[in-house]
């Protein structure tokens, strides 16, 4: 098959990397290829929140082999998310920055709510349509994430800072399976969990779902000696800690259904979960086959429509949410989005200007806070928020741009090496001055060309232009001021 047909997504858990590759084909997911690697990069951050350069090895082998089987995918095609490890590690920088090159694609940090909204869009799609309430719960190696949901649509995420590996690190560090270790864990994980009630009541969901790693560990365990497939009761829970205790350590544990690379984190991820079945007052869970990495594929495929494109609608959202003039709005997104595409090639035209749009719709969200320094509350802003559908990196490059479309630019500096970034700056910031005065501008016959050697954009305009639109101009051959203080070249003709 040839790989233009096929999506893959690369998720990077604390626990375990996983490639899914697969065929969407009007909604639907065939599998073609799943591969996972214990990679435990979750041990590997020390007390200082740097991963290991063992862990870091552990993660850039295994990414070398998934990387071989993507051989010919475009990025189009592939989605790499990393979680809870990398949202916490100070050094994840150098990680990324080699793991990118190995992988051969982007690799995407996600906030908590972000991968809540993919688990869900993933259990979902894979269960039967029906209107159930669905709470959906996933217990990884250092986050544990709760979502409610009907349907395809999620509305309640939250991502709890409590999973498997850290709660094995932290009450079973020598491997001791004992009564009270387990009690402490217990009492810990509803510590952080507690706060959940208020959002989950027993009142809101009619079904509980499990997916993934801890979950689908246990589930296996309890089908393994007879419970009945994909169901964890309360009564299977105190069955399997009841072995766990019996067996004090993980070498001695003795049990069908269980993998060699579980055994260590079972403890924890087991503590967890019987925490979450206490406080959400769950009497039967099923055992859910999407997962994190099936939402990434999902999600490819709706990035594919800008209409279904969830970071689209919470754009949308954002507007509404902070009182943007729209109408300005997309004026701006317009004229920037004209003055960028004859600077682009055709490869990944439609992705930048998108980006470029969705900037430009948020430039002003920061006026509902102070009309002064307004873009650096808009900044402020999206570098603060959890907005389903994007990444960090995605959310600061946005932040940036928002920051960047007026005043100084030393203020950039570091982006400025960033070719793609400083024209979509250029344009935005061009955009912003031609719509100064709230109406449509006049750019018929203006023109932008683009100088990669000299690092000059030069916009040549219609002979009459600065006659008819003297203030425009004047802003203009100020902005050329701005930039030569950069780097950079912006030259009027």
């Amino acid at each position: 098959m040839q790989a233009k047909n096929l999506f893959a997504a690369v998720d990077l858990g604390s626990n375990s990397f996983r490639l899914e590759i697969g065929q969407l084909d009007a909604g639907h997911l065939r599998r073609v290829e799943y591969l996972k690697e214990t990679v435990r990069q979750g041990n590997g951050l020390d007390a200082d929140r740097n991963l290991s350069d063992e862990a870091m090895q552990r993660g850039w082998d295994c990414l070398a082999r998934f990387g071989e089987r993507m051989a010919g995918f475009r990025p189009s095609q592939v989605r790499a998310v990393a979680t809870q490890t990398m949202r916490e590690a100070r050094n994840r920088d150098v990680f990324l920055a080699k793991a990118k090159n190995i992988l051969g694609f982007p690799i995407e940090v996600i906030a908590g709510r972000e991968e809540a909204r993919l688990i869900y869009l993933g259990v979902s799609h894979l269960l039967p349509q029906s209107d159930e309430r669905r709470l959906v719960v996933d217990i990884g190696g250092r986050s544990t994430e709760l979502i409610l949901g009907q349907q395809l649509l999620a509305h309640t995420l939250e991502s709890y800072r409590v999973g498997s590996v850290a709660w094995s690190m932290r009450y079973f560090p020598n491997g001791q399976w004992t009564a009270s270790a387990f009690q402490a864990a217990e009492i810990a994980a509803k510590a952080i969990l507690d706060e959940s009630l208020s959002l989950y009541p027993r009142s809101s969901w009619d079904k509980a779902y499990g997916s993934s790693g801890t979950i689908g560990a246990v589930s296996d365990v309890l089908h393994a000696a007879g419970w009945p497939a994909e169901v964890i009761t309360r009564e299977g829970l105190d069955w399997l800690m009841e072995k766990l205790l019996k067996a004090q350590r993980p070498d001695q544990l003795k049990l069908e259904g269980i993998r060699d690379d579980r055994r260590p984190v079972i403890a924890g991820g087991l503590s967890v979960l019987r925490a979450v079945f206490d406080l959400l007052q769950i009497d039967e869970m099923t055992a859910a086959q999407g997962a994190l990495r099936h939402g990434a594929l999902f999600d490819l495929q709706d990035r594919e429509s800008p209409a279904a494109d969830v970071r689209a609608q919470m754009i949308g959202w954002l507007t509404q949410r902070f009182g943007v003039d729209t109408a300005q709005s997309e004026r701006v997104a317009r004229t920037a989005q004209a003055l960028l595409t004859p600077l682009l090639g055709k490869a990944n035209a439609d992705r930048h200007l998108r980006k470029l749009r969705w900037a430009a719709q948020l430039h002003e969200i920061g006026m509902r806070i102070s009309h002064s320094d307004y873009h650096k509350h808009g900044a402020y802003i999206l570098e603060n928020t959890d907005l389903p559908g994007f990444t960090l990196d995605e959310l600061h490059r946005l932040g940036l741009l928002v920051l960047g479309h007026r005043g100084k630019l030393r203020k950039l500096d570091t982006q400025l090496a960033d070719r793609l970034f400083v024209l979509q700056l250029m344009s935005l910031r061009l955009a912003v001055i031609l719509c100064h005065a709230r109406r449509d501008p006049e750019i018929s016959g203006f023109q932008l060309d683009w100088d990669d050697k000299r690092k000059t954009v030069r916009l040549k305009w219609p002979a009459d232009w600065p006659k008819q639109w003297p203030q425009s101009a004047h802003l203009l051959r100020e902005e050329t001021q701005a930039w030569q203080k950069t780097d950079w070249v912006l030259a009027l003709a």
